[in-house]
């Protein structure tokens, strides 16, 4: 059986758009997870699952969760 090499390439993202996905937020300047998904090329929910299966390698503060209690001021 032939084994399949993975291949990857860079794309440049220009600073603008990076820069126009970034909120702030709590005093924090964020990015969704639907927004940084989309710079890698995949799904929030796959995003999610990666962060979440990984997670010991991120910062306790890497990531939160919003609520509908947070939507409301």
């Amino acid at each position: 059986m032939a084994k399949m090499e993975m291949t990857t390439s860079l794309v440049k993202i220009p600073d603008e758009v990076i820069i126009d996905k970034i909120i702030v937020l709590r005093n924090k300047k964020v990015m969704t997870d639907r927004d940084l998904a989309l710079l890698y090329g995949v799904t929030a929910k796959c995003l999610n699952e990666q962060v979440k299966r990984i997670v010991k390698r991120f910062p306790t503060d890497f990531m939160f969760q919003l609520t509908s209690k947070n939507s409301h001021p």
